[in-house]
């Protein structure tokens, strides 16, 4: 026996403690796998945990990153069975900018909120329903006491709830660095297309930052935007066997 294959019990019994300690659940949950190796290695039990709430945020308080933040989070939810619910406070949701990454219009239920209190209440709502495939809000603050209301709901339900934070002041995304009840946290930006041989745009590159995962592994990932079906690749330059890490160091756990 390893000293790898030693160390292991102990780390899931720690893990499973902690989870105690937070009040969260010992049953195994379903997730949904991106379907790349690299990011999915990452997340506990392969995937991104359904029946529970995420954060996603642009990586600049401008238009761009922040329609690369809601074309990933339309992505995840295309994967999903179901309706999905998109709750926003600004009429600025591009739909087929949506239906470009695999989330139809007919799949789509939107509905405008006032406010953050009004949004998080939709919000909470929609995952105690229980008949959606996912939620979708966008929201500037996400305290502690709110988020862990959003994950209890989830949890009860089994959907998957997304929370997309928008700022409309960039000195307000501090409130993106404290803690709350999400199982993962990332962070979106863009990057310069892939040169082609010959004139015209290539596929939409990103820089996908899991900057925090709830026993899981903080990690940078270059990626491919998401297809027509909602999913991610990676460039080819990397698909053929060059290491992800050397894109990306590998963050501390938030």
């Amino acid at each position: 026996m390893t000293a790898e294959t030693q160390k292991k019990p102990g780390l899931e019994t720690l893990r499973a403690a902690i989870s105690r300690l937070e009040g969260h659940s010992d049953r195994r949950r379903k997730v949904l796998p991106f379907g790349v190796r690299e990011i999915d290695s990452r997340l506990p039990g392969g995937g991104l945990a359904l029946g529970a709430l995420h954060e996603v945020a642009g990586g600049g308080n401008d238009a761009l990153h922040s329609a690369a933040a809601g074309q990933f989070c339309a992505g995840i939810a295309a994967r999903t069975r179901g309706k999905v619910l998109w709750i926003v406070t600004r009429q600025d949701v591009f739909a087929p900018s949506l239906k470009q990454v695999g989330l139809s219009a007919r799949r789509t239920i939107y509905v405008e909120a006032g406010s953050d209190v009004d949004v998080l209440a939709c919000f909470e709502e929609g995952l105690r329903h229980g008949g959606l495939g996912a939620v979708v809000a966008e929201v500037a603050r996400l305290s502690m006491t709110a988020s862990r209301r959003l994950q209890l709901a989830a949890e009860t339900s089994g959907s998957l709830g997304i929370a997309i934070r928008r700022w409309r002041r960039q000195t307000d995304a501090a409130d993106f660095g404290q803690p709350t009840a999400s199982v993962t946290r990332w962070r979106v930006s863009v990057l310069p297309s892939v040169p082609l041989p010959v004139p015209g745009v290539g596929r939409p590159r990103w820089l996908l930052e899991l900057i925090r995962a709830r026993a899981g592994e903080c990690a940078d990932f270059e990626v491919e935007a998401c297809d027509g079906k909602g999913r991610l690749s990676l460039p080819a330059a990397l698909a053929d066997g060059s290491d992800q890490e050397a894109v990306g160091q590998r963050r501390a756990s938030a």
